[in-house]
């Protein structure tokens, strides 16, 4: 989950253009998830501008999920991968926690992902 400012703009339903400032919730290298204002439909183009580097990509509407305080989560996807667009690094596909290049802490235990019993 990474939050990005982005510049998202394109033509709206009613075929007015339309520009708005928007934030990611979850960015990959094929796209993001964001939350608009803007009603889109699956398949509509957009070009998304990310406000730190001014870099502008071409990107479609994939879904239309959730609505949260008037936005709705948006998933896009870009035209073309662009790994470096967010300005992250992304494992390779075939990472895993025991590859080389993953970073632990031996020094201590490890948490346990057992569900506790709770306190009575």
């Amino acid at each position: 989950m990474l939050s990005v400012r982005i510049l998202v703009a394109g033509d709206g339903r009613d075929r007015k253009r339309f520009s708005e400032e928007a934030i990611t919730s979850v960015v990959k290298a094929h796209g993001a998830l964001i939350f608009l204002a803007e009603k889109v439909a699956i398949g509509q183009s957009i070009t998304v501008r990310n406000i730190k580097s001014h870099e502008e990509l071409q990107a479609k509407v994939v879904e239309v999920a959730r609505t949260y305080e008037a936005k709705v989560e948006v998933g896009i996807e870009f035209l073309k991968p662009a790994p470096r667009f967010w300005r992250v690094a992304f494992p390779p596909e075939d990472w895993t926690p025991k590859s080389p290049e993953a970073k632990r802490n031996l020094s201590g235990p490890v948490p346990s992902l057992k569900a506790r019993a709770p306190r009575t």
